[in-house]
């Protein structure tokens, strides 16, 4: 079975979220000790333990909130023998960044997005999935014909207005790496609700 910090690994490197709670202080003679460790996802256990079901079940109480903040908390867990300290830490969930295709721009892309927090992966029926963003590399006059048939297929009208063409911000990049890291400024602008200019759609 792997210790909590394995487990820990694993999950983060599956970009998923989790919150991790660590006792740092003991009062009295609770059923703990320092260091003692628990990771959970936002309503269960996943791993470790802090002692005993009491703990356990209230650190996964404040678990959701703490996931949501979004910021450390402190957290005091009582017993009849004692209680804990506990500092609980959040993990948001890394965004999934698709690409498709393996063109020079694409490759790029995939080398630095995780650096950058994204998480890559293969393009599988992820619009229905309602994506937060969508770029296309191209100008409109030359990406018009991949717009069609998306529309061919059935995606609707109002997905395929959210498709951000050309996509990038204005850097005034040219080789393959430029373009890639425009993109990737554009992706963080959205993330972190930056205000940026995205490229011309005319061209």
């Amino acid at each position: 079975m792997p210790s909590v910090e394995e487990e820990l690994a694993q999950r983060l490197g599956r970009g998923e979220e989790v919150v991790l709670a660590t006792v740092i202080k003991l009062d009295g003679e609770p059923p703990s000790q320092p260091g003692a460790k628990l990771l959970m996802s936002r309503t269960a256990p996943i791993a470790g333990t802090l002692g005993c079901s009491e703990f356990d079940s209230a650190a996964v109480a404040d678990a959701d909130a703490i996931a949501a903040g979004g910021s450390p908390q402190l957290r005091t867990y009582r017993h009849d023998l004692g209680s804990i300290e506990v500092y609980l830490e959040p993990y948001a969930a890394s965004p999934t960044l698709v690409i498709f295709a393996a063109t020079p721009v694409a490759r790029a892309l995939a080398g630095w997005a995780p650096e950058l927090g994204f998480r890559t992966v293969a393009l599988e029926a992820v619009l229905p999935l309602n994506p937060r963003f969508i770029g296309l590399v191209g100008s409109r006059r030359h990406t018009g014909h991949h717009l069609e048939a998306l529309r061919a297929k059935g995606v609707s009208d109002d997905v395929i207005s959210r498709i951000q063409s050309p996509v990038g911000l204005d850097l005034g990049g040219r080789t393959a790496a430029e373009i890639a890291l425009s993109i990737l400024a554009g992706l963080v602008a959205v993330r972190r609700g930056g205000k940026a200019g995205w490229k011309s759609r005319i061209g």
